[in-house]
């Protein structure tokens, strides 16, 4: 099985229900496996926990250099609460769309790399290729992470990530850091608040200090200042008690010359003891000179089959699984490159142009006939 439609690809892998959490990607990696497989390319399940696995696949004739790596996950966030007008798992066509939920974010990218590597494993060729399929990556790279606790494969050469550009590459993205400071007090009744110690009341305080905060850090080039934001606030159980206990969940986006080891250290100091905090999510950023002679050849590449010319310098707002796979493959030269709208991901009636899936196919596949590895 070499001939692999991508868009069909698509649309089964966009029919399988993996809303994350709880996950549940192991039917659809085990799909992918065995279209693998049948192509003649050798395949690993890893599985990290009920219901859920990673698919590492390997193909290529050379018996040295490091592999051209391909990542992309299968898991996709929830619907939301308002009606779709298409079938979220339906993968319907419509005027060159294909509806569904995860078709922009980022099955579509799997697909097409999946379809790309099925083709190019039936042609005689000296570059080695790796697929990391993972799961777990929108509550924050959970499946890349429990890949790299039991050990990657081996280094890698260079890295593609599939997430969502519309095919135009982009050279990195921000890092996040999300934390939740808690306050904690003492409970007592309402009509007697000198009894208590009000949580609510350290957390305002906390509050009036995050607002203000300063990272003092120069902004990078391209990527911009960091910045954080107050994402959610909770406290108390009813209206007529002290609340005991107040959380504040905050969103710190960083650029590659900020240790989150720093920045935790400075918000701790900021907000004194009497706050607590506990990292939710902690993945650095992703940065590669578009100077690399590597970033110029897939340059060339999607210039030849898009027709049109990228800027160099060009990044995503969201973070990716490269924030754990890069540094685990060696620090390989990345770039993130998909088929999908980022302007669609995460949207009610999601879609993905069915024109850019065919394009990314021709692009990943391009990519990795013409890999030419540094032997190591």
């Amino acid at each position: 099985m070499t001939d692999i439609d991508p868009v069909q690809l698509t649309q089964k892998l966009v029919a399988f229900d993996t809303i994350n959490p709880p996950g549940r990607e192991l039917a659809c990696i085990e799909m992918l496996d065995g279209i693998l497989s049948s192509a003649g390319i050798a395949t690993s399940v890893h599985r990290f926990a009920d219901g859920r696995a990673n698919l590492v696949a390997t193909l290529g004739n050379a018996s040295e250099g490091r592999p051209i790596c391909f990542t992309g996950h299968v898991d996709t966030v929830p619907l939301g609460n308002a009606p779709w007008k298409y079938d979220p798992f339906g993968g319907e066509i419509v005027d060159g769309r294909l509806y569904g939920r995860g078709s922009t974010d980022m099955k579509a990218g799997v697909a097409a790399f999946v379809a790309a590597a099925c083709a190019t494993n039936a042609k005689k060729f000296d570059a080695r290729v790796m697929l990391i399929i993972t799961a777990g990556e929108e509550t924050g790279c959970d499946g890349a992470a429990e890949l790299v606790k039991s050990g990657m494969p081996e280094p890698g050469g260079a890295l593609i990530v599939g997430e969502p550009t519309s095919n135009v590459p982009m050279v990195g993205h921000k890092g996040a850091l999300w934390l939740r400071a808690v306050a904690t007090g003492v409970t007592a009744h309402g009509s007697m608040p000198h009894l208590g110690v009000n949580a609510a009341y350290k957390a305002a305080h906390a509050l009036n200090k995050l607002e203000a905060f300063e990272f003092n850090q120069a902004p990078h080039p391209h990527l911009g200042k960091p910045t954080l934001n107050v994402g959610a606030v909770r406290a108390g159980i009813n209206v007529n008690s002290v609340p005991d206990r107040a959380e504040i969940d905050i969103d710190i986006r960083t650029i590659p010359s900020l240790a989150h080891a720093r920045v935790k250290e400075h918000l701790s100091a900021e907000l004194g003891e009497e706050i607590s905090m506990n990292p939710l999510v902690d993945v650095p950023a992703v940065w590669t000179e578009p100077e690399h002679g590597w970033i110029g050849d897939v340059f060339a590449i999607v210039s030849e089959v898009t027709g049109k010319s990228p800027s160099p310098y060009a990044t995503v707002p969201y973070f990716t699984d490269a924030s754990v796979l890069k540094p685990a493959l060696g620090d390989p030269p990345t770039v993130i490159l998909g088929p999908g709208e980022a302007s669609m991901a995460h949207q009610i009636d999601e879609y993905c142009l069915v024109e850019r899936i065919h394009e990314a196919a021709k692009i990943y596949a391009k990519l990795m006939e013409q890999w030419r590895p540094l032997r190591v």
